[in-house]
């Protein structure tokens, strides 16, 4: 009976054994990349945006249309911006005359000057005979008083009179330049109600019907560019650090799930979304889809590195990170390039050694 039980057990033993899954190392190209989901936006892609509120009057665009730089896409109406360039444009004008002289400011003014400026020839001429008079004793002293100060009168109103002017003049002159610049603002609002693309592109969307209230939050239309497409990838932190310019991607997308397309890193942005815990990075085309929406999702594989004929194992047979499972129980190894499926072995095993594959 003790000789029954020990075969037995010797049995389930070898049982076991025989269950548990070998195979050994091999020699093949391997891959390492850093996985992301991505997103395909047309380059430049924006939101345009009123600068001023009001009422949408009308889109002048459709959705899809081809447009170029300063293509009028919207117009909104609001009549104060129209009266207040009317208002401007009146008062420039009255200050230009103003200025110019033909109203009755300066006009009085200039002719104050031209009879202050006779009555002071008058009283110079006046006083100097009545001083050639006193030098020589003819006359009176009152008489030559009263003329000297008539002529000093005179020469100080006419010395006032062309400092007014000149004063009132450069008013004037500040005046019209301040409302040359109210006009010019005021047409510049009043061009503000016609909202017009910043790039050569396509209108990608409309956000609102004509009726609509519109606000400088509310976006009007989304433009981008009609030929050139970016991808863009969503990296974990952990991954970032190993993605730089210039390095190949892989993507394949949903709308196209046969396909697998090749493309390169363009740009990294060094900032992280706190939300996510991701950086984006975005990438471009080498040879684009025929066909291409925006938003169109799928996945991409950054490749980190390549290596030719080296010895690998299924990542699922690697035990604590560094070590497998052999007939003579666990080895520890060095690993290398990863990817999901497998792992590179550096050292401690050779292709000739079977492996066991861990029990989950």
């Amino acid at each position: 009976m003790r000789l029954i039980k020990c075969v037995f057990l010797l049995f389930l033993m070898f049982s076991c054994g025989e269950d548990q899954e070998r195979i050994f190392p091999e020699k093949t190209a391997l891959t390492e990349s850093v996985y992301s989901s991505v997103t395909v936006q047309p380059d430049s892609l924006y939101r345009a945006f009123a600068a001023v509120a009001g009422i949408l009057d009308m889109n002048l665009v459709e959705e899809g249309e081809i447009v170029r730089k300063e293509t009028p896409l919207a117009q909104i109406i609001n009549n104060t911006p129209k009266l207040n360039t009317e208002n401007a444009k009146l008062a420039l004008r009255l200050a230009q005359e103003n200025y110019d002289g033909s109203s009755a400011i300066l006009k009085a003014l200039e002719d104050e000057i031209q009879a202050a400026t006779l009555k002071f020839q008058n009283d110079s001429i006046n006083f100097f005979r009545q001083k050639r008079l006193w030098e020589q004793q003819i006359g009176s002293k009152i008489e030559y008083d009263n003329r000297r100060l008539a002529y000093d009168l005179s020469q100080s109103n006419l010395s006032l009179l062309n400092s007014r002017y000149d004063r009132t003049k450069n008013e004037l002159r500040t005046q019209v330049q301040q409302a040359k610049n109210n006009y010019e603002a005021s047409k510049i609002n009043t061009r503000d109600f016609t909202v017009a693309s910043k790039i050569d592109g396509k209108v990608y969307a409309l956000f609102k019907e004509p009726g609509e209230i519109v606000t400088t939050r509310d976006p009007l239309a989304a433009i981008g560019s009609a030929n050139t497409f970016i991808i863009e990838l969503l990296i974990d932190e952990v991954d970032i650090v190993r993605v730089k310019k210039g390095q190949k991607v892989l993507v394949t997308l949903d709308a196209y799930q046969d396909r697998a397309f090749e493309a390169k890193v363009s740009k990294i942005y060094p900032q992280k979304d706190e939300r996510s815990q991701t950086f984006r990075v975005e990438a471009l085309f080498d040879k684009a889809p025929v066909i291409l929406y925006p938003g169109l999702a799928g996945e991409g594989n950054i490749v980190i590195a390549q290596r030719e004929d080296v010895l690998v194992i299924p990542r699922s047979y690697l035990v604590n990170g560094n070590q497998v499972q052999t007939e003579d129980g666990l080895i520890e190894v060095k690993t290398g390039l990863q990817n999901l499926d497998k792992v590179e072995i550096l050292e401690g095993l050779d292709q000739d050694t079977p492996i066991i594959k861990p029990e989950q």
